[in-house]
């Protein structure tokens, strides 16, 4: 089993930065695949970025180019997702999630840390 816990969320400014951490444990390896979602109120859960697993191909969606970054540390079994110029449409929950090598489904998930910006 593969257990993930996000931290870094919280209450901030419009313009303000947040840095989301995914901490990894269990089965997890390198090899997986990390990703991060959102899920506002009312809104079906959404992708935003994800990370391989040595790094190389990272996908983000075009609303967050720009002004999010996604990255992992392997040695510590850590992904990030930093947020900068966060507006208040950013505001909810943000998930990470993992998959294996050679999967196309994000088995596993985090329970969530809250984002909420304000106007």
């Amino acid at each position: 089993q593969v257990q993930l816990v996000e931290s870094g969320g919280g209450l901030v400014q419009a313009g303000g930065s947040l840095r989301l951490s995914c901490a990894a444990s269990g089965s997890f390896n390198s090899g997986f695949t990390m990703a991060w979602f959102r899920q506002a109120l009312g809104k079906e859960r959404e992708f935003v970025a994800s990370i391989s697993g040595d790094g190389i191909i990272i996908n983000i969606i075009d609303a967050m180019k720009g002004r999010f970054t996604i990255s992992r540390d392997n040695a510590k079994n850590r992904g990030y997702l930093q947020m900068n110029s966060l507006k208040p449409e950013d505001t909810g929950v943000y998930f990470c999630a993992a998959r294996k090598v050679g999967s196309n489904d994000y088995m596993y998930w985090g329970q969530g840390t809250q984002v909420t910006v304000s106007s």
